[in-house]
């Protein structure tokens, strides 16, 4: 073999492990940046710059992972208190308040559905479908999220959210129910997964 044949072999090799070695730290690497990226977020939301230094207790709140853990038993805090039937009242009325103040409610009850939808008790994304929108063989992955749109002026449609691949973004459709198929037997994770994936992964 000359040395220009070689020399193009080892570089072919090196590119293919360079490429092997990728594939296998990308989504580490991501994974961990994104854990870290919340862990700091979350660790962040107490002001630790306005903590006197002369604090007793308070001065633990300058390490890093104090506040990630005080935000998280706060939450479960919350969430424990709202079990409550008092307690849940009070944050019942507090939500109605906040539903009926002008401009407020707009940007409260979106970010309360979408919380809703994915983790509430009245789950949106948990009826995995196909959808024909541009063809009749051609079918989309999505999620009802109303059954019944007659409200709209459409009477036997449908909403249907088709999320976008490789994006965290999404559209709605209103589309007639014989051109919905419910996905009975895959789950709504692996649905939104093959959906999000660009239809990569597998099922």
């Amino acid at each position: 073999m000359s040395p220009n044949l070689k020399m193009k072999a080892i570089a072919a090799r090196i590119l293919r492990y360079f490429f092997q070695g990728l594939l296998i730290l990308a989504p580490i690497g991501i994974t961990a940046f994104t854990i870290y990226w919340a862990f700091i977020t979350i660790d962040n939301l107490i002001p630790t710059s306005l903590i006197p230094a002369d604090a007793m207790v308070l001065k633990y709140l300058r390490y890093k992972g104090v506040g990630f853990v005080l935000v998280l038993l706060l939450i479960i805090f919350v969430g424990y208190l709202s079990s409550s039937f008092i307690v849940g009242r009070i944050f019942d009325l507090f939500d109605h308040l906040l539903e009926r103040t002008p401009f407020i409610k707009y940007i409260y009850t979106s970010v309360k559905d979408v919380f809703d939808a994915f983790v509430g008790e009245k789950k949106k994304f948990d009826h995995p479908v196909l959808v024909q929108l541009y063809g009749l063989d051609v079918w989309e992955m999505g999620f009802i999220t109303q059954s019944d749109v007659s409200h709209f002026g459409l009477e036997g449609y449908m909403a249907v959210y088709v999320p976008h691949a490789y994006a965290i973004t999404g559209k709605v459709f209103m589309v007639p129910k014989d051109r919905v198929k419910p996905l009975e037997h895959v789950s709504a994770g692996e649905a939104m997964k093959f959906a999000v994936s660009g239809g990569v992964t597998s099922i």
